[in-house]
């Protein structure tokens, strides 16, 4: 790979979560329940995404924004902690920080209540204050819930990204059936398409993964790579169809699975493993998040994981 400033820029939905667990029912009225966890993590399509890769041991940055209140001082502060370099996020006066409250059920089920807040209101920082193509993986996480960035910025951003000799990654979140008409724009400049299958199901109104994974294709990206929880994973190309099992492990919770699934195979990309070796591995940091509360959970760094990718049994 060429020389570049950053392994990863990764754009997109950064979201403060506030998760309590485990949670079988809200209580009724005003009573109160009580819980055994609750934590405060940096996460989203791109949040979580970008704190795995640096916990893998990547140089990262984030591209995101966030609002002018409290949450915002948490969520920049902890990026940092994990070594992100945050130039390229925005502070917006007068808007909240996105957040979501998660009530995460004994199974790692996440029901979620979310505020929108500042990722509807981003676009990415002009190239003098950072250039955000200087990267050798570009991931662009959260259409869907990007109102400013989803359609015709987001196409011209990963077009650039490829022009400027990045490899593109992509994922989404709450994909509903109209999600496909800003997706569809987006497909010719995508090197690794990563939906979870259910949300690829709804896109393309198709069921059989093999339609499914032929319809994106089809339609312009390079690979499919489509999750399914403990399912594991399947990977499609023009050549090959691949079905990754999932990891044998005790489900705490599962929010950020799909987040950390992406930064396993960006992290793969940048090391130069193999396609079935790049699978294994984020099949890992995917299981190893659903083993502890929050999206940043389980992933040590790179040498524990991929200790554990060889000694994790298989489903």
């Amino acid at each position: 790979m060429s020389l570049k400033k950053y392994d990863a820029t990764i754009v997109g939905l950064v979201v403060l979560d506030i998760l309590g667990r485990p949670i079988e029912k809200i209580p009724e009225g005003g009573n109160l329940e009580y819980i055994e966890e609750l934590r405060l993590t940096v996460a989203g399509t791109a949040g979580g995404t970008v704190i795995d890769c640096a916990k893998l041991g990547l140089s990262t940055l984030g591209v995101g924004a966030v609002g002018d209140d409290e949450k915002a001082d948490f969520v920049i502060s902890t990026l940092e902690k994990f070594g992100v370099d945050t130039s390229g996020f925005e502070r917006l006066k007068g808007i909240p920080t996105s957040s979501t409250i998660l009530n995460i059920r004994p199974n790692g089920e996440r029901p979620a209540l979310h505020l929108r807040g500042a990722c509807d209101h981003f676009l990415p920082p002009p190239k003098d204050k950072v250039d955000i193509f200087d990267c050798k993986v570009f991931h662009l996480g959260g259409t869907g819930l990007l109102k400013k960035l989803d359609g015709p910025v987001s196409v011209q951003l990963l077009k650039e990204a490829k022009e400027n000799g990045c490899i593109t990654t992509w994922d989404l979140i709450g994909a509903t059936e109209n999600t496909i008409e800003i997706v569809k724009p987006l497909l010719p400049h995508i090197d690794y398409f990563m939906p979870s299958i259910e949300e690829a199901s709804i896109m393309s109104q198709l069921k059989d993964p093999k339609d499914i994974g032929k319809y994106y294709l089809d339609n312009g990206a390079t690979n499919c790579i489509l999750t399914s929880g403990g399912e594991g994973s399947i990977f499609i190309n023009k050549n090959q169809y691949i079905i990754t099992p999932a990891f044998d492990i005790d489900v705490v919770d599962t929010t950020g699975c799909g987040d950390a699934f992406d930064a396993g195979i960006i992290t793969s990309l940048i090391k130069g493993f193999d396609l079935e070796k790049s699978l294994l591995f984020a099949t890992a940091t995917s299981g190893l998040v659903a083993t502890g509360l929050g999206s940043d959970a389980g992933i040590v760094d790179f040498d524990d994981t991929m200790e554990k990718m060889k000694t994790l049994k298989h489903k």
